[in-house]
């Protein structure tokens, strides 16, 4: 492993750091208020200013911590995943920038900047891997720690203006801490909702289209028969709007902006173990993935 570059903004990428664990923390400390009262998740008349309390009383902040270092824990892993290869293979890349929200979650994620160029279709794979998988390895244990702290609550789960997807990694995971039990009598814990929120990331990282990390992965698996394969990505993006509007503004964006791959010329395609990574990173997809990953109630 090379020598980790210092990092000029280093100042930066704390101070932003600092600001999205407020965030989160607030938005944290109204989700353990709803759960230990036993009340839905979230509300949008009686949770969006309730939100700012924190600010007036710091103590509160402290009640939030468990969903927002669990949260960044999680994004964490994923962006020093792809930081991580990036410095071992000389790449010029600097820390996570962390984003802070005025959101239900607290924040909008976080994200590298890679200012080089990657010349070979395995280095390319390794970087893009590494970051959910890194995240994944974080984000089940605390959702099986999160879980065995969640209550059950007959049609709490519905009760909310926000009502949240089920990926098959949670509907899995519940059906093994709450047997028989539906999913929509389990209120989850902070620490279970901030790993659903990790899964969501996860799922949208790892959609097979340009600049996401599923898009470098199906670029270095497939090369040049990348292009044909991440359109038909896209349009899918299409009819699972009728389900969900925003994917809509997802396919918008990614036409737009992130549909095409830079080109690296490298004829050599990926090697067996990278391929058994490669299955690994779709399997993770689907037990990441929701069609509808919030809705609003009626």
């Amino acid at each position: 492993m090379r020598w980790i570059p210092y990092d000029a903004r280093l100042w930066l990428h704390g101070l932003l750091f600092v600001a999205t664990l407020l965030t989160t923390s607030a938005a944290g400390a109204r989700m353990a208020h709803n759960f230990n009262h036993n009340l839905p998740a979230f509300r949008l008349d009686a949770d969006l200013l309730a939100m700012l309390e924190p600010f007036a009383e710091p103590g509160l902040f402290l009640t939030g911590l468990p969903f927002a270092l669990v949260l960044l824990g999680i994004l964490g892993a994923h962006e020093f995943g792809h930081y991580y290869f990036c410095v071992r293979y000389g790449l010029n890349a600097s820390l996570p920038y962390f984003l802070p929200a005025p959101s239900f979650i607290g924040t909008f994620g976080a994200f590298i900047r890679i200012r080089s160029m990657i010349y070979s279709r395995a280095d390319l794979f390794d970087v893009g891997v590494a970051g959910p998988m890194a995240g994944f390895a974080v984000l089940v244990p605390c959702l099986v720690l999160g879980l065995f702290q969640s209550r059950v609550i007959p049609g709490i789960a519905e009760r909310g203006d926000m009502i949240f997807g089920q990926p098959l990694l949670l509907t899995a995971l519940q059906a093994l801490v709450f047997p028989s039990t539906p999913a929509s009598d389990i209120a989850l814990h902070p620490i279970a909702r901030a790993a659903w929120v990790g899964l969501f990331a996860t799922a949208l990282n790892l959609l097979p289209i340009g600049q996401l990390d599923g898009g470098h992965i199906l670029y270095a698996w497939f090369g040049e028969r990348y292009q044909r394969r991440s359109w038909i990505f896209l349009a899918m993006l299409v009819p699972l709007g009728f389900f969900w509007w925003p994917w809509w503004v997802w396919a918008a964006i990614l036409y737009w902006l992130g549909r095409k791959h830079p080109y690296i010329h490298d004829e050599l395609g990926l090697d067996p173990y990278r391929q058994k990574w490669a299955i690994a990173a779709v399997i993770l997809f689907f037990l990441s993935f929701m069609p509808a990953p919030f809705r609003y109630s009626d």
